[in-house]
């Protein structure tokens, strides 16, 4: 959203300096409030365009002031910030209607990648459309963009996904291929979306403390547990709960995920009643899950509860279709962002991202155009503004030994390269993936020429 505007509402002066330093220099436009008082004060007279709410502040804490924004019907995304381990109230915050939580001491990158996203998906759940109907015809789903043939698959299973109530679904891929996108569109989309959506990172928690986090304990279950606590599955009652990276979690928590699972009930720590498991669980990894299995460290019989409905999120690298597109919204997106007039990119400069593997994925490809966006000062982004490891990655992957002779008269490089790709799928009967693999291409690169020498 550009320059959009962001509330500051914390009662430490220190981080709301180094918030409003770092996000102003983002471009967005900042108000502070000490207390939650005075935060509710400044939304009603600025509106501004998201929240970022300290949990415990004077005066009003940051739990009253999201309970009385919803219960006058206002619906600014708010971005809960909590103390390390304030997972509880977190949880709650969530209830209540918070777009997201970050926990104390956060990074400021990790703050503006949250604060982005938060605010594009409020936009994509305002915007008056046809969904179904201009979603095809400009490639995109949700947030997520994509025209390539592997994200259509993707895009095609989300969509019979949307009246269907799955109660597991396992997301694989690559990190930075966007596995936590496509979570929150099935969520969105689906027939919980007015239900929480309650995400944890599995890497994040301790094993000692997964079980207290997922199920909840009991007052006096362990040396520090002063008070009941509900954990995720029962706080989200009939919402969604997203463990991403469940390939981290031990082999006793697995063993105890999945008696819930199969069950659907379980009971706190420390706890004998049994509590009803009501929420849909979707789970993500960047581990092949099936290796692991036959290493043996993931239970074979949990992988397959999990894998009841498998969604692959392709690499960038095979879905070199969708670079352009992928480009020109974060070209716009960061336009508005930092005040720029960007066009676009140079032929030269596409053919680079295109070729390059992206081993960051689209996390990498979008690092790499805001960075560019910052500090180009053109209007069209030029190979030679690339970052230096995307160039030489990139001509490293087609940089060969010539077998040819030069003729002494020179060619026409255009022929030979149309004559060449006209053999070689001679040879393989019109299959491109064959054809491309004797020029020594990727398919997506090979398509990309086909599509520039119009050949079928």
């Amino acid at each position: 959203m550009a320059s959009a505007t962001i509330l500051l509402c914390d009662d430490e002066e220190l981080i709301r300096w180094s918030l409003r330093e770092y996000l102003g220099g983002k471009g967005y436009r900042i108000l502070e409030a000490e207390d939650g008082e005075a935060g509710l004060e400044r939304i009603a007279a600025h509106g501004p365009d998201l929240v970022l709410l300290d949990l415990r502040m004077p005066k009003k804490d940051g739990l009253t002031v999201l309970r009385e924004l919803r219960a006058a019907g206002n619906d600014v995304p708010v971005v809960m910030l909590t103390a390390y381990g304030a997972l509880e109230s977190a949880i709650e915050a969530t209830r209540l209607g918070a777009d997201a939580y970050m926990t104390k001491p956060f990074d400021l990158e990790d703050v503006a990648e949250t604060v982005a996203r938060t605010l594009d998906e409020y936009r994509m759940r305002h915007e008056v459309r046809s969904i179904d109907g201009v979603e095809r015809e400009t490639g995109r789903y949700h947030t997520m963009l994509g025209e390539s043939a592997p994200m259509r698959r993707v895009f095609d299973r989300l969509r019979r996904l949307e009246s269907i109530d799955a109660p597991t679904v396992m997301i694989s891929g690559e990190s930075g291929t966007g596995k936590d996108l496509v979570a929150r569109a099935i969520h969105a989309r689906g027939p919980r979306s007015s239900r929480p959506f309650m995400e944890v990172d599995c890497t994040a928690i301790p094993d000692g403390l997964f079980e207290s986090t997922l199920f909840g304990h009991e007052k006096g279950a362990f040396t520090d547990a002063r008070t009941q606590h509900r954990g995720l599955f029962e706080s989200a009652g009939a919402g969604v709960v997203f463990l991403d990276e469940i390939g981290e979690i031990g082999m006793p928590m697995q063993a105890k995920l999945l008696r819930a699972l199969e069950n659907r009930k379980f009971k706190r720590v420390g706890g004998t009643q049994d509590i009803p498991l009501d929420a849909a669980i979707i789970v993500a990894t960047n581990r092949d899950l099936r290796r692991e299995v036959d290493e043996g460290r993931f239970r074979e019989d949990l992988y397959y509860r999990l894998a009841v409905v498998p969604i692959q999120v392709p690499p960038l690298r095979e879905r070199g279709e969708d670079i352009g597109i992928l480009c020109e919204n974060f070209v716009r997106h960061f336009n508005g962002l930092f005040g720029r007039a960007i066009e676009g990119l140079s032929e030269e400069a596409m053919e680079l991202l295109r070729t390059y593997a992206w081993p960051g994925n689209v996390r990498e490809l979008r690092n790499a155009i805001e960075r560019i966006v910052i500090l180009h000062e053109g209007q069209v982004i030029r190979a030679a503004e690339l970052p230096r490891e995307v160039v030489h990655g990139a001509r490293a992957s087609f940089a060969t030994d010539c077998p040819f002779l030069l003729p002494d008269e020179g060619v026409d490089l255009e022929a030979v390269e149309r004559g060449l790709m006209e053999q070689a799928l001679e040879r393989t009967e019109g299959n491109q993936s064959a054809a491309a693999r004797l020029l020594g291409l990727t398919r997506y690169a090979f398509r990309y020429r086909a599509e520039k020498h119009g050949l079928r």
